[in-house]
């Protein structure tokens, strides 16, 4: 899963997602900046992301993918995802996509110096484009799939990965329908847990 994800899978706890925003960027003793709620989220996220890839759904949708974008493949089916997510946002929750996001950036905002230096070169970006709105629509999924390409050092090929998802649409949308309800049960046990 990608950032709105795990944003929405966070729960009510700005800490906890906070935690699950940087946790990519956190690399070997980084970790021991971060404690108690911050600790939890990153914690979350990892159990997310093990959880997604052992996913039988979501193995179906990265072999879909990786003929094409070989080890980019999760990447960009977990891209896909959040795609799915924000463009039928209104099933998952019941705030504002907007809303939800701008709550989010200002989370991030009011925590600006705990976030890794690579969250912080992302984090001006995200909210400029606004990446968690901009999910929904394939234009905005395209520019975001066109910086990623730019910034691996070989022919990602993830400038197509649009095309891709509109040639193979709907088997993406059933994978990421029958998977993300189980997910959200999974985090929300996973976060109760924790308290």
């Amino acid at each position: 899963m990608n950032f709105l994800a795990h944003a929405y899978l966070s729960g009510d706890n700005p800490e906890i997602l906070f935690g699950n925003f940087v946790a990519d960027s956190i690399k070997g003793k980084m970790i021991q900046k971060y404690n108690g709620n911050f600790l939890k989220g990153v914690e979350l996220h990892r159990a997310i992301d093990t959880y997604t890839d052992e996913h039988p759904e979501v193995r179906k949708s990265v072999e879909r993918l990786q003929p094409t974008f070989r080890k980019f493949a999760p990447v960009v089916s977990d891209i896909y995802y959040d795609h799915f997510l924000a463009a039928n946002w209104n099933e998952y929750c019941t705030a504002d996509l907007t809303q939800f996001s701008q709550s989010v950036y200002k989370i991030l905002l009011q925590h600006y110096s705990l976030l890794p230096p690579r969250s912080k070169r992302i984090l001006p970006w995200m909210m400029a484009q606004n990446w968690l709105v901009g999910y929904a629509n394939l234009k905005d999924l395209q520019r975001v799939f066109n910086g990623m390409s730019r910034r691996t050092k070989f022919d990602s090929g993830m400038d197509k990965a649009v095309v891709f998802l509109q040639t193979h649409y709907a088997d993406f949308e059933t994978d990421f329908r029958k998977f993300f309800p189980q997910l959200k049960v999974y985090a929300d046990e996973f976060r109760q847990a924790q308290l």
